[in-house]
Parts: C-alpha cells; sequence; structure tokens
C-alpha cells in the first residue's frame, strides 16, 4: 500500500513516516501542499494523508480536482475541529477527518476506515452513473420511438419493436440504435 504524504505545518512527521513504514506501507517522497493532484497522477499512491493546522480553500479545491480526476482514499490530520470546514473537507472528497493530533499508533485503523469508506463512496458513485446512463438512454429510446410515431404513423408498441428488431439486426444496443436513430433525423431535419 503506497502512501503520499503532504504536510502543510512546521511539525516534523519523521514519526509519521516510521510508523508507516513499520504498519507495512511504502512511503511515498513527501510533498508540499500545492500540486496534490500532479503529484497523485505522477506517483499513484493508494491513500492519501493530509497534515494540515487548517484545511484553507486552495487545499480543499486541489481536493475536489483530486476526487473528480483521480479519486483516492484522502486523510486529513487537523487541528481545526469548525463544523462547517469538516463538511467542506468530508464534501471535497476526504474520507476520514482527525481533529487533535496525529498519533502514530491511531494511523492504521483510521487509514483502513478511510480505504473502506472510499470504496464504498466509489460504488455509490458508480451506481449513480450507471443510473444516470440508463435514465439517459430511456429517454433516447422514448424520443426515438416518438419520432418513429410521428414519421411512420406506428403505434408505441410498433415503434419499440421496430427499435428493437433494428437492435437486434445491427448487433447494437436499443439506446444505441435510438440515438443513431434521432442523429439521423436531426441531419436530415
Amino acid at each position: 500500500m503506497r502512501v503520499l504524504l503532504v504536510n502543510d505545518t512546521d511539525k516534523p512527521i519523521a514519526d509519521l513516516q516510521e510508523a508507516l513504514r513499520q504498519a507495512g506501507y511504502e512511503v511515498l517522497p513527501q510533498v508540499a501542499g500545492g500540486g496534490l493532484l500532479k503529484a497523485v497522477q505522477d506517483l499513484q499512491p493508494d491513500v492519501v494523508i493530509l497534515d494540515v493546522d487548517s484545511p484553507s480553500r486552495d487545499t480543499l479545491e486541489q481536493l475536489s480536482m483530486l476526487n473528480r480526476h483521480a479519486p483516492r482514499p484522502v486523510v486529513m490530520f487537523s487541528a481545526d475541529g469548525d463544523e462547517a470546514l469538516i463538511r467542506d473537507a468530508v464534501g471535497a472528497g476526504v474520507a476520514a477527518y482527525v481533529v487533535d493530533g496525529l498519533a502514530p499508533a491511531r494511523l492504521a485503523p483510521i487509514l483502513r476506515v478511510a480505504m473502506a469508506r472510499f470504496e464504498q463512496q466509489s460504488h455509490v458513485r458508480q451506481r449513480v452513473d450507471e443510473l444516470e446512463q440508463k435514465l439517459l438512454d430511456r429517454k433516447d429510446i422514448d424520443r426515438a420511438k416518438g419520432l418513429l410515431m410521428d414519421r411512420r404513423g406506428l403505434s408505441e408498441t410498433e415503434a419499440y419493436a421496430a427499435l428493437r428488431q433494428q437492435a437486434m439486426k445491427q448487433g447494437l444496443k436499443l439506446a444505441d440504435v435510438a440515438r443513431r436513430i434521432l442523429a439521423m433525423a436531426d441531419l436530415l431535419g
């Protein structure tokens, strides 16, 4: 398991690095707060640990970008326990936000929780994406059926059957055939 440490504090983190190594983690070269997304893309860590006094807007924006473009479990240790700040951090993709110190002995269970939470969020995000795609497919199929009903005078059942038959004939998904029909209708006006 590869861990990227980001330290925006003046505190030395040698104890943390040693605790991670003793727990079996590979500690990647430490980076400063700037360029988090690039560091994650270059180093490909399994987990990101941030140690900050208080997460800045810039840090939260970088975490949001990381969550969108290269999602990873993120653990944030901070001295700031402000509730709104914690919500902002979690909203930016932080899987675990720990206030009041970074005790090396607590690190392994915190990382396990963060990774489990991240995995769960990934499954939820994947399911939402699938459902959104199904909804888009359904809308395209309904629009294509409507087009066939208007242009060819078919009933809804006949329009659906025509779409289905074309999909089977071409070895395509029903939604793909619907999108082709819609594109052709747009082209022909």
